[in-house]
């Protein structure tokens, strides 16, 4: 079983971003593709779950639903139009390299540069070819 993170896009995420991370061969699914216009985010938080998928999102009601304890596979929320696709792209495939799937459960990371954060948050080296952990 592979304990890589598959992502899940609500219906705010373009396919763009989509199609970017399929190309270099990520598990990716969105809300149309699942027949999930129009769910409500509790339930596109169900359907991750059942996948452990952690959801990309622009849509801010994810902040308020994350914090209130709800059972979710991971969310990572960015503001729309404050970075560029491929921006995006890059920092998802960067999550993706670096994290295992469950690393993500329950975690919400937000901002601009999502990224940084997580990089802050675990020992990066150790998934640096030719690297030994610190630890």
């Amino acid at each position: 079983m592979s304990n890589k993170i598959k992502f899940h896009f609500n219906e705010n995420v373009g396919n763009a971003i989509a199609t970017g991370l399929r190309i270099r061969g990520i598990d990716t699914t969105t809300s149309p593709e699942q027949g999930l216009i129009g769910a409500s985010d509790e339930q596109q938080l169900a359907f991750c779950l059942s996948q452990k998928r952690v959801i990309f999102t622009f849509d801010d009601d994810f902040l308020s639903l994350a914090s209130t304890g709800i059972e979710h596979f991971g969310v990572i929320y960015a503001r729309q139009k404050r970075q560029s696709i491929g921006k995006i792209i890059s920092d998802l495939v960067l999550v993706w390299e670096c994290l295992e799937h469950e690393y993500m459960y329950n975690i919400l990371k937000t901002g601009c540069s999502f990224t940084s954060k997580i990089t802050k948050s675990i020992d990066i080296q150790r998934f640096l070819p030719g690297q030994k952990s610190s630890s």
